[in-house]
């Protein structure tokens, strides 16, 4: 069990609820960053009192650090500010709850004090697992992963030899809009998108939930966290979010982790690891289970899953160019700049157009992040 942390992404859904689960099991919070909601953090400064905070935007840093001048708090900003967080030295836990690529650097600063990552980033590994995975391999850092579906499967193979596995069984509820038409979808708003049927989650990855990119952004991390290929996965839509996934072992044994859909659980589970202690959330309860039902997903109906997992295929820059397509598309989409449906076309548009570079270093990778951002915004803004 780790003794203290840095939240990466503070006033985030995981964040926040990081916070939570480290106040509950007595884990001291010793550095936090955030990149605009200065009231928040400073009411979390505040009460955690942690050594250091980070604010990624410049003006908002200005602000929080006036805002905290009566405390000994020491501020910082950018992404030299984040990468402090990530590598300080009171801190021997970074949970990595940004959104996007700019979870990168720190992740691999962390990585390179061996700090434990509890990895909630995707993007981490979608743009770059080749590298985080051998860097975390060569400085013997652990990466204990905070999607629940990681984490379902993490906790599976426990004590099992990699020769066991012979499939992960990746679970995905499929969303609000689950079995509808891409035609039926035309004038979906945010407001219908971010209502995911089962778990609470920030507007981001509810859209990627509703759209299922998210599904293939877990479907491309997985391959980096268990180091298996694309075919040793399947997807398994489960509308009930009672089983998280499961693992197939040579046999045919199945073993399924199972819960009630918090992100709490794997949360507490990364920062107690290997230890597990009383959590403050509901149980499940068996005799309240009407059916869990399973099916396969339909990629007519689900483009962006299937893009995802044909990115994870071709391999190199492919999988960053998707992420950060796709990433820009759902801002746009959110502020009502582009339709639902056009967030597909303009994550596929993107890694056509763009391009695919193998087997490439950091900085083509953050060059190509950049490069479908700006296709993204040049190509598809109304």
């Amino acid at each position: 069990m780790v003794k203290s942390i840095s939240v990466l992404g503070c006033t985030g859904s995981i964040g926040r609820q990081t916070i939570a689960v480290a106040e509950h099991t007595g884990i001291k919070v010793a550095a936090l960053t955030a990149n605009r909601k200065i009231d928040m953090l400073e009411e979390q400064a505040r009460r955690l009192h942690p050594a250091f905070v980070a604010v990624y935007d410049e003006a908002a840093a200005r602000q929080f650090k006036i805002a905290v001048a009566d405390t000994d708090i020491r501020v910082g900003s950018g992404m030299e500010g984040i990468i402090e967080a990530a590598t300080l030295e009171e801190s021997d836990c970074v949970v990595t709850a940004v959104s996007g690529s700019v979870g990168l650097k720190p992740t691999l600063a962390a990585i390179d004090e061996k700090k434990r990552i509890a990895l909630a980033n995707k993007e981490t590994l979608v743009c770059a697992g080749e590298i985080v995975m051998a860097r975390a391999r060569e400085k013997g850092a652990e990466i204990v992963p905070v999607d629940s579906e990681h984490s379902a499967v993490f906790q599976c193979l426990m004590g099992r030899e990699k020769g066991e596995l012979k499939k992960i069984l990746l679970t995905g509820s499929g969303g609000p809009f689950r079995g509808k038409a891409r035609a039926e979808l035309e004038d979906v708003t945010p407001e219908q998108a971010v209502a995911h049927p089962n778990w609470n989650m920030g507007a981001k990855i509810s859209v990627d939930s509703a759209t299922m990119m998210n599904k293939g952004l877990e479907f491309i991390e997985a391959m980096h966290l268990f180091s298996v290929t694309p075919d040793d996965i399947q997807v398994v839509i489960h509308p009930q979010s009672v089983i998280h996934s499961m693992v197939e072992l040579v046999d045919g044994t199945v073993i399924a982790q199972m819960g009630v859909p918090d992100m709490g659980l794997p949360i507490q589970l990364a920062l107690t690891y290997p230890e597990r202690r009383p959590s403050m959330f509901s149980r499940l309860d068996f005799t309240r289970l009407k059916d869990l039902s399973f099916e396969a997903p339909d990629f007519e109906k689900t483009p962006c899953l299937k893009l995802a997992m044909d990115c994870a295929r071709i391999g190199g820059t492919a999988p960053c160019v998707m992420s950060a397509a796709n990433e820009v598309a759902v801002g746009m989409f959110l502020r009502r700049r582009l339709g639902y449906n056009r967030i597909y076309d303009a994550a596929a548009s993107a890694v056509e157009k763009v391009g695919v570079v193998k087997a490439p270093d950091l900085e083509t990778i953050l060059a190509a992040d950049a490069a479908a951002r700006t296709y993204v915004l040049e190509n598809f803004s109304k």
